[in-house]
């Protein structure tokens, strides 16, 4: 199945489920369309164990038409993390920086061997013998958690600001620890050389650190442009072109693409938003990156 054909029934799904919880079922938009998507998927698979394999195989046809590495981590994390960052007020970050800190990589480490864990021994308890290793990779792999699903609850269930800022702060920095800790794992469980000290810590600066100052630095470079136009078309162009652009850029130079998309999207949503767009400017972004 081509691209086109593709895109068009996962948009037209989307849309519907949309509609669907909007009208019915009233969760954040992100966890409603997840949880009609869960129940589509089981009716699916147990339409196919009914005798009805027509409807089971499309789905299937569709699916292994998407090459889902490609998708999510080359293409649409870059515009999660960017539109996630786009709404954090800096200002209010800063505040909660050592306890944001402590969370995005204290935190996930200390998650990765929780849920690793508890993997290996609920897997042991039914008789399923996963080398613990491979439970450790499968904890790196979900400990980071989705920032825009995070704030979409947290709006609706109305938490207090400061409880915001720390959550989505830690959703959005988590993901830079997160690829150090797997990628570590993933070697050892491959029979790749043993890790050293300095190799994890030569890895964490490359990943992290260089996606912090690449971020500032691509961001910088989109926020000089946009202090020179007053177009909405243009602008919004501009930071298409940051998030596609600058996220394919860091991959070739094996820099943080997910850090790098999080430090840019504060400095534009921020100072860019304080010195480089007009009010009817920022209504426009925002509106964009928000259904983005």
């Amino acid at each position: 199945m081509d691209i086109l054909n593709t895109l068009s029934i996962l948009i037209t799904l989307a849309a519907l489920f949309a509609y669907i919880n909007y009208r019915y079922i009233k969760l954040p938009t992100t966890i409603g369309i997840m949880l009609i998507s869960l129940i589509i998927s089981a009716c699916l698979i147990i339409a196919g164990k009914l005798g009805l394999e027509s409807l089971f195989v499309y789905a299937e046809t569709i699916l292994s038409s998407i090459d889902f590495h490609q998708t999510l981590m080359n293409g649409m994390l870059s515009f999660l993390l960017f539109a996630g960052a786009l709404h954090i007020n800096l200002k209010d970050l800063a505040e909660q920086k050592w306890l944001v800190l402590s969370l995005a990589t204290f935190g996930v480490v200390v998650s990765t061997f929780l849920i690793g864990g508890l993997t290996w021994l609920v897997l042991s308890a039914f008789g399923l013998h996963v080398s613990y290793i491979y439970c450790l990779l499968f904890g790196a792999l979900i400990s980071p958690t989705d920032p825009i699903a995070v704030m979409g609850i947290l709006k609706q269930a109305r938490a207090p600001k400061s409880l915001e800022v720390k959550i989505a702060g830690e959703s959005l920095f988590n993901d830079g620890i997160g690829v150090v800790i797997f990628v570590v794992l993933l070697g050892i469980a491959t029979g790749g050389a043993e890790p050293t000290v300095a190799s994890v810590a030569l890895l964490f600066v490359q990943e992290a650190v260089g996606g912090i100052v690449y971020g500032l630095l691509i961001g910088y470079v989109t926020f000089s442009m946009l202090r020179t136009v007053d177009n909405y078309q243009t602008e919004i162009m501009l930071t298409l072109a940051l998030v596609m652009g600058g996220y394919a850029l860091a991959n070739t130079l094996h820099l943080s693409g997910p850090i790098a998309m999080v430090v840019a999207g504060l400095l534009i949503g921020n100072h860019g938003r304080q010195h480089a767009m007009s009010e009817s400017t920022q209504m426009r972004l925002d509106n964009f990156w928000e259904l983005i």
